[in-house]
């Protein structure tokens, strides 16, 4: 992955269509985290995946039921999250 470095982003950027009724918008990202925009359509169930960064979603509106390690909740406008990996070195 290329690393996008500028400190300032706009919305201008592309939005890209992932399937079953969700799209995403990248904002920013570097080797430590990455921020996007995502639309769910009603109903719509991403996939369960990991990130080698740490993750923070922001609920802009609607609702949002999210599992993150093994605690699953019902997020709503205005809550949200961070998720950080945990790596091991050896």
């Amino acid at each position: 992955m290329d690393f996008k470095k500028e400190p300032f982003f706009n919305g201008n950027s592309a939005w890209e269509d992932v399937g079953n009724g969700i799209s995403r918008q990248f904002v920013g990202y570097n080797s430590q985290v990455m921020m996007i925009i995502v639309k769910f359509e009603k109903d719509a169930v991403g996939t369960l995946h990991q990130h080698f960064h740490s993750q923070i979603t922001y609920v802009a509106s609607g609702k949002f039921e999210v599992t993150v390690d093994d605690e699953t909740k019902i997020l709503q406008e205005g809550d949200g999250f961070l998720h950080s990996p945990i790596f091991f070195m050896g």
